[in-house]
């Protein structure tokens, strides 16, 4: 007999970042920063002191601290995973029953669908407006008519840049019994948090990462903070071991510099609203039928009929972007001559190209 795949994954292709070697990366949205040799040392020395024969602390309990820390948390709820994907999995898997609907917003971050449907539940799109808003009013409805067992969206979005506000966040908290899961991976480069009420509500999970504003995309730290109850939950059924040792010690020192990590913060946010005002100008300048739409993250997302052809040219040039299939660019906000360079070269393929000349 042969064996067969079931239907779920029968189909299912490997994530596929932009691969290749290229001068200037800004498709991930990672920090342009490199960690600075002090926090470098630091880690070197807790890595020395390593017991690699030992498994990992399951609670990852001084990067608890450490996080709680930096960000005025309780300690007792946050939850740790490798990952905010992880985290994601962990919530859809365990918190929801099987066939449960889970109420998603479009265009969104896709691994929320995706893991919702690996999970075998019914995945129900809201659409998004013409300018790429949440429509909080629908989104409660939905999730009412619909018995909606959990709401998902990024929170400022990842593309699209844009965010729902603290109070209206809060009002769809309050009008629906769905879980509700603000992914705040974005937040650390706009106001609007909720990552410190979350123990205030017995329906609410927010994320965060060290992949974005942190600067540690590659040791791949992930943070859920909810309620006691919640997180009791979540350090159930997350796996023992799933933070390991070295990512684990490394993030207790990149923590402890929370003066150099808002520092840090402000540069990029700087960096944002630089290359958003640039880019405005440049199709602008052009003519371009073009939405540069206005961002609360560390890029810039831009719908225009060329953005496949800018893409293409860019990457040409040895400068890696995200390009979308609906028409769309996301460029991250990188340092001074990184912005200074893909905007020349933005600009050299609409001369090169006589754009509205």
């Amino acid at each position: 007999m042969t064996y067969e795949l079931c239907e779920k994954v029968r189909n299912l292709e490997p994530y596929e970042p932009v691969s290749g070697t290229y001068k200037i990366r800004l498709d991930a949205n990672e920090s342009y920063y490199p960690l600075p040799d002090v926090i470098l040392d630091e880690i070197k020395q807790a890595i020395d002191k390593t017991d690699f024969n030992r498994y990992p602390d399951p609670c990852a309990s001084e990067l608890t601290e450490s996080f709680a820390r930096f960000y005025n948390l309780d300690p007792a709820c946050v939850t740790v995973g490798n990952g905010s994907d992880e985290l994601i999995s962990v919530i859809t898997a365990n918190l929801l029953q099987k066939s449960s609907r889970v109420i998603v917003t479009e265009p969104d971050f896709s691994m929320y669908r995706f893991y919702a449907s690996l999970c075998e539940n019914e995945v129900i799109s809201v659409p998004k407006d013409k300018d790429l808003n949440i429509d909080i009013d629908r989104l409660i409805k939905t999730a009412n008519e619909e018995n909606a067992g959990m709401i998902i969206f990024s929170n400022p979005c990842n593309p699209t840049g844009q965010g729902v506000p603290r109070a209206e966040a809060r009002r769809l908290i309050n009008s629906v019994p769905s879980l509700v899961v603000l992914d705040e991976a974005y937040m650390d480069f706009w106001d609007e948090a909720l990552v410190n009420e979350a123990d205030k509500y017995d329906n609410l999970i927010v994320l965060r990462t060290a992949s974005k504003c942190i600067g540690c995309a590659a040791i791949r730290l992930g943070f859920a903070v909810a309620s006691p109850a919640l997180t009791r939950v979540l350090r159930s059924v997350k796996s023992p071991y799933n933070v390991n040792t070295v990512s684990q010690r490394a993030g207790v020192c990149v923590f402890s510099h929370g003066e150099l990590l808002r520092e840090r913060r402000a540069a990029m946010v700087e960096s944002r609203n630089n290359l958003y005002a640039a880019v405005l100008n440049l199709f602008a300048k052009y003519t371009v039928p073009a939405r540069v739409f206005e961002t609360h993250t560390n890029f810039v997302y831009i719908e225009s009929k060329l953005a496949q052809e800018i893409f293409d040219f860019m990457l040409g040039k040895g400068i890696a972007v995200r390009f979308f299939r609906n028409g769309a660019l996301r460029i991250t906000a990188g340092s001074e001559d990184e912005n200074r360079e893909v905007l020349d070269c933005m600009e050299s393929f609409m001369r090169l190209n006589k754009i509205n000349e």
